[in-house]
């Protein structure tokens, strides 16, 4: 769809701490990594110290704490300088209105009601709140700290305008009401459950011209090259946004931050390059899984949680959980919205209890995060045949819905679809990922658990449908959102490999340190195998995110304490306990290496596959962040450039000290990312090349069109077979070298992954 895209991208958080000035000093070193293109988080102006800058408040101006223009101005003519292209990170579906006096459209809201200029600009049921805009801030019991001071309604350190004419909080044209309350009773709708995340209604022509008007700019003034669009299925129509974001840049290179679930395809009408590589992610994953681990896996599994664990049962469970819960508030908006007759009984009775019920229960039961009417309705088809499986006592009522919700004229069904992806996404990834402790490298956005692995036939044949249908979508390993970075998700994935090596020392774990709930003790010492060595303070602030979001012993609005001061025991015995160090110290001599291979393979295949590859801040080096704000922590760039400076003095292979930080892998990055920049012609078409030997299930290689990709996968299993023997690649004739090690090698596979697990071959001219 793009004009130009790039061959690959290097993300970069941008906060107050790390601007726009201090990015554009930092771009010789990404130019000399071998990026392509730079890609930035949000820039817009957004919340006072905002780390993430998701919660735009201003629309007409780029952040003054990240810079401002003059910032954006002095990094993209840097860029300009080094070749660089520039990918910006924009956010269409919503606003930060935590802060009401940041943001001049929320605030005049709030002052003038529906007589606001920007009334039509928020999705608000104003009728639903009686004419008032319900705002959820206040405390338990604490109504009698509302009070009017200077002009204004205050609660506590909250400031909200006072309407003209006005002087007490009950004359406005909002109302605070008590946090609860958003559950059930809110009337705007949010980012998923984030209150202060206000929607803002794009499909509006003027709201999108006046949410884009510095978007534009930036276009007109050649200072970026293309957006990555977040949370495009929050949108009423993605579709239409798109066409309407393609005419404003002149067609630019876009992505979307789109989760496709397995066996889902992108509506190729969109005008996208494709998404931002959840689903590269979770190839890559998979085929480094090994498919033997399954059944013992899941046999420790069900004896840690007392029964068989459906993955499928559970994530009805939970999405039904949120709706009936934190989204309460969309289903009654969606059913508020159905046709007056079918809300009045008169075709087939349902009451609106009833009618509720069925809509929470459709949302549970969907398959995928959203369906596109009219374009694409099998998934809705799919969701009303699983609900009237699961709740035959609704059939009735689901009758009823059906014809409605499959009607893209009508406002229910688009409310809907706003809301299925949001239910999604809470009850799967921010709810279920933490109750479910199989293997959690397969716990990642974008990806379904239940999906173990993948053959080398499966991996070839989806890298050929990518290379067909969305040659420059996006991969990626590591994100800002991604669960566990993807070092920590390499070396969990070991496990695959020896599951009863890893089942004797859960066991013994267990034993020395007593865990009130062993299922969640499994997901938490994976994570700290997976992040180790990490400091006693990351891993207390993960074991807590981690068991308030699974939501089922503990939660962020009623802690149990008790609880928590257990597991939080267990991240002390595993500083403070000789005997747990002990089992540690084993289990992690045992899948260190083999979790060292599987990284350095996932990097190979993330830059060659086919689509645009995406290095995650500072993920050249060992990569062992958590789950957000955990993987949004300072990167240290000055220590990158100086070994990326040193990589020719150390050679192809560097000291195990070195290696310790990661150095093999930035050298497989910089190699990787440089060729695919340099010769983008040997990066075209996607063929796999065939091995021959014991071992040639162990190894996937391929070629793009000149440039040979060669990585070891489950090589835990490759050891035990004794090593390569005579395996070869069907390599075609000619001298070829890896670009990588700098060596010309032979077809066999013992000479061509010699020096590292992974090879990146080129012919000789």
């Amino acid at each position: 769809m793009a004009t130009r895209a790039p061959q690959s991208t290097y993300r970069l958080q941008i906060t107050a701490d790390f601007d726009l000035h201090e990015a554009a000093r930092r771009l010789p070193y990404l130019h000399a990594l071998g990026a392509d293109w730079v890609y930035l988080s949000p820039i817009l102006a957004a919340e006072p110290g905002s780390t993430h800058g998701y919660d735009v408040v201003s629309h007409a101006t780029v952040d003054p704490s990240r810079g401002g223009h003059e910032g954006l101005t002095a990094f993209a003519a840097e860029a300009r300088r080094l070749g660089l292209g520039v990918l910006v990170d924009i956010v269409p579906n919503h606003m930060g209105v935590a802060t009401p006096v940041e943001n001049a459209w929320w605030w005049d809201l709030l002052a003038h009601g529906r007589d606001s200029a920007y009334a039509d600009y928020f999705d608000v049921d104003w009728d639903f709140g009686g004419g008032r805009l319900r705002v959820p801030v206040v405390g338990d019991g604490d109504e009698g700290s509302i009070r009017v001071e200077d002009g204004e309604v205050r609660y506590h350190d909250h400031r909200f305008p006072l309407a003209p004419g006005t002087s007490t909080h009950d004359e406005q044209h909002y109302e605070l009401v008590s946090w609860r309350a958003a559950d059930s009773e809110l009337n705007y709708r949010r980012f998923f459950a984030v209150n202060t995340l206000a929607a803002i209604r794009v499909e509006d022509r003027e709201v999108f011209d006046a949410s884009h008007v510095e978007i534009a700019r930036w276009f007109g003034e050649g200072l970026v090259d293309g957006l990555r669009v977040d949370h495009p299925d929050g949108l009423r129509d993605p579709r239409g946004y798109l066409e309407d974001l393609a005419e404003l840049t002149g067609s630019a290179y876009v992505l979307v931050e789109k989760i496709l679930e397995p066996g889902e395809e992108l509506p190729r009408s969109w005008a996208t390059a494709g998404t931002t590589g959840y689903d590269a992610l979770g190839m890559i994953d998979r085929l480094l899984t090994d498919p033997s681990g399954q059944a013992p896996l899941d046999a420790l599994e069900t004896r840690l949680r007392g029964s068989e664990v459906d993955w499928h049962a559970m994530i009805r469970g939970t999405k039904r959980m949120i709706a009936d819960g934190i989204l309460h508030s969309e289903v009654r908006r969606i059913v508020r919205e159905l046709p007056q007759a079918v809300r009045d009984g008169d075709a087939g009775g349902a009451g609106v209890a009833d009618l509720e019920d069925a809509v929470a229960e459709l949302l549970a039961c969907f398959p995928v995060y959203r369906s596109y009417l009219p374009e694409e309705r099998s998934a809705l088809d799919d969701a009303f045949g699983a609900a009237r499986r699961s709740r035959p006592d609704l059939t009735a009522v689901l009758d009823v819905l059906e014809p409605v919700l499959g009607d893209a004229g009508e406002e229910a069904a688009v409310r809907f679809q706003q809301t299925s992806g949001m239910v999604m996404a809470k009850g799967v990834e921010d709810t279920a990922f933490y109750r479910y402790s199989r293997l959690t490298s397969l716990n990642e956005v974008g990806g379904d658990p239940s999906e173990f692995s993948l053959t080398l036939d499966e991996w070839h044949e989806r890298a050929a449908d990518r290379q067909a249908h969305w040659p420059t979508a996006m991969t990626a390993l590591s994100t800002h959102d991604t669960k566990r970075g993807e070092d920590v998700r390499a070396r969990i994935t070991v496990l695959s490999e020896v599951p009863q090596e890893w089942d004797d020392a859960l066991s013994r774990l267990l034993e020395l340190a007593p865990a009130p709930d062993p299922g969640f003790a499994s997901l938490l010492w994976q994570a700290v195998l997976g992040s180790w060595p990490a400091s006693r303070e990351r891993l207390h602030a993960y074991a807590e995110k981690a068991m308030r979001e699974a939501g089922d012993r503990t939660t962020w609005t009623a802690p149990d304490e008790d609880y928590e001061a257990a597991v939080h025991g267990l991240v002390d015995a595993a500083f403070d306990d000789a005997e747990v160090r002990e089992v540690l110290e084993g289990l992690l001599s045992r899948i260190t290496g083999p979790g060292w291979v599987n990284s350095l393979a996932a990097k190979l295949l993330a830059i060659a596959m086919p689509g645009v590859p995406d290095v995650y801040q500072g993920s050249e080096l060992w990569e062992q962040s958590l789950v957000d704000p955990d993987n949004r922590r300072f990167v240290d760039l000055d220590a990158r450039e100086g070994l990326l400076a040193g990589i020719g003095e150390w050679g192809p292979v560097p000291s195990v000290a070195l290696d310790d930080l990661g150095v093999d892998k930035l050298l497989v990055t910089t190699r990787a990312l440089t060729l695919r920049r340099d010769r983008p012609e040997l990066f075209t078409s996607y063929v796999p090349v065939s091995a021959s030997g014991a071992a040639a299930d162990h190894v996937v290689a391929f070629d793009r069109g000149g440039a040979i990709a060669v990585a070891t996968r489950l090589p835990v299993g490759l050891a035990a077979r004794g090593g390569w023997g005579d395996t070869t690649l069907a390599l075609p004739e000619g001298r070829w070298r890896d670009v990588i090690s700098g060596r010309v090698v032979s077809a066999e596979v013992a000479d061509i992954l010699a020096t590292l697990p992974v090879a990146l071959l080129v012919k000789e001219d």
